[in-house]
């Protein structure tokens, strides 16, 4: 099949992984000299001249770290400009870089950025890099001789800002949404209660699609827990395997204690054969959409992602494919709920003979921050590599399942396809929405929860609706009952009194 010379294509991916057990010795290295690694390791992938790739990169796009995505410095230093102090190492000086947002979806949706941009003649040679050095800032919090990775570095920078807000605000904050874990606990509940089904059966279900990941995640040499789990590991609390946030126990959870890295190189397919990429690492984007769901509180369901649905379809319908014609996928799973979704959506089973992931998934592989989603396509692209003509499907779950990008990856030849993404994200924020009464006061009904153990004093976080108007709020409680209720019974459609403080809703049994 002729392309069009301008078509973008993948021709370089690198991972890198460092673990504290690593026999070579344990480094504690930044987040700047992981992404050096892998950016070294992506273009030595391409099959070119490394240097001669590094230095025709025009175009960089740097995702952020947990470290610099939020208002709290970094606690050992940063880079003030992190794309530029990494290409500075690999020989690159481009002439536009790039820091995006906070959002796991972020690696998939700069891939359908830097494509379009490609495709309209606005770059050439554009790498996407990530990493996060949360085992570092673990290993060197409680030491004297804690390293300064504080860096200037000259030149043009696009910093899109950590963008953290749009997430969260201070009623929710307010009421203990400060963690993943806690987060996507409101939305497994209310999955669970639109099941119907109780909590151990959920948990069951939770272990049961998570548990095969881990046996990816043993055999890749990238992982940085390459331990196989069964079921009854993942779903029995004991003392490892402890309750993070109601309905999770640790090995539910992301694994963000990391040392990983991550880049990807893009190219058109005229200037890859000006720098001499085999046309055997070429790897195109045969379908892509990016959507963006309705605010957490204002939503319908909180059970539900309709974005991420649409998203997953609409990803397909570009394609031409339907999921029969899919040989491998990497959907996000920092929780469950989010391969839930797409499971539910394409009809996949936790056990289907293709697997769910090729790195191993987030509580396993690892789960490096925003940058999470280009090691599952590097995986993807090393595979599509590996099985000419075949198709890889790639999920990016982001936010509190706030946006979602996909793309789906072949060898075979296609030209640069275009999404309804703008016209389904315009339907998504048109669906119907729930009012929120932020300061409540009178009798209620518990919608979803979690927990929080990780406190001081173990609390229960509340997503209510008011008797009076069926109009949603927040509050938390430690109620001796209530939060005994939450932690060790049902609490769903539990009947409450929920009065407003200063301090924001508090609730207790009725």
């Amino acid at each position: 099949m002729a392309v069009d010379p301008r078509t973008p294509i993948l021709v370089g991916v690198g991972q890198f992984t460092e673990r504290i057990d690593d026999p070579a010795g344990y480094r504690g290295m930044s987040a700047v000299e992981l992404a050096v690694e892998a950016a070294r390791a992506a273009l030595a992938d391409t099959g070119a001249d490394p240097a001669a790739v590094a230095a025709a990169i025009d175009t960089v796009f740097g995702l952020r770290q947990f470290e610099i995505s939020g208002p709290v410095p970094a606690t050992l230093g940063k880079s003030n400009n992190y794309p530029r102090s990494v290409m500075r190492r690999v020989g690159g000086d481009p002439a536009r870089v790039v820091l995006e947002p906070v959002g796991g979806q972020g690696p998939q949706k700069l891939v359908t950025e830097a494509g379009a941009t490609i495709a309209a003649g606005g770059a050439d040679v554009v790498m996407i890099m990530g990493s996060e050095p949360g085992s570092t800032a673990k290993f060197f919090a409680d030491r004297d001789d804690k390293p300064d990775f504080t860096e200037h570095i000259e030149g043009q920078l696009e910093d899109r800002g950590h963008q953290i807000y749009s997430y969260v605000d201070e009623y929710t904050v307010q009421h203990g949404l400060t963690g993943a874990p806690v987060q996507y606990g409101l939305l497994d509940n209310a999955r669970r209660a639109r099941l119907g089904i109780s909590v151990l059966e959920y948990r069951r279900q939770m272990a049961e699609l998570f548990a095969p990941m881990s046996e990816v995640a043993a055999a890749n040499p990238f992982s940085s827990s390459p331990v196989r789990r069964t079921v009854t590991e993942i779903e029995t609390v004991t003392d490892e395997n402890r309750m993070i946030s109601d309905p999770y126990p640790r090995l539910l959870v992301a694994r963000d204690t990391v040392n990983q890295g991550a880049a990807a190189m893009l190219m058109s397919i005229e200037a890859a054969r000006r720098i001499g990429v085999p046309q055997e690492k070429w790897v195109f984007v045969h379908g892509h959409a990016d959507l963006v769901e309705q605010p957490l509180l204002t939503r319908a369901d909180l059970g539900a992602a309709p974005a991420a649905v649409r998203a997953a379809r609409e990803a397909l319908r570009v394609a031409g494919l339907g999921v029969d014609d899919i040989a491998t996928f990497d959907l996000y799973s920092c929780f469950p709920f989010p391969v839930f979704v797409i499971c539910e959506a394409l009809g996949l089973s936790p056990d289907d003979p293709r697997g769910l992931t090729l790195t191993g998934g987030l509580p396993y592989f690892g789960g490096p921050g925003n940058s999470y989603s280009l090691h599952g396509i590097a995986e993807t692209v090393t595979q599509m590599r590996n099985r000419p003509g075949r198709f890889g499907f790639v999920g990016a779950n982001g936010g509190i399942a706030s946006k979602y990008s996909v793309g789906i990856y072949s060898t075979e030849p296609t030209g640069w396809p275009t999404s309804r993404s703008a016209e389904l994200a315009a339907e998504v924020a048109a669906l119907p929405t729930v009012p929120v009464t932020r300061n409540a006061d009178g009798d209620g009904v518990i919608e979803t929860y979690s927990v929080r153990y990780d406190w001081p004093v173990r609390t229960g976080i509340i997503v209510g609706r008011l008797d009076a108007d069926d109009s949603r709020f927040m509050a938390t409680t430690e109620d001796d009952d209530l939060v005994a209720l939450m932690s060790d019974g049902d609490p769903l459609g539990a009947k409450i009194a929920v009065s407003a403080t200063a301090d924001g809703n508090r609730a207790v049994l009725r």
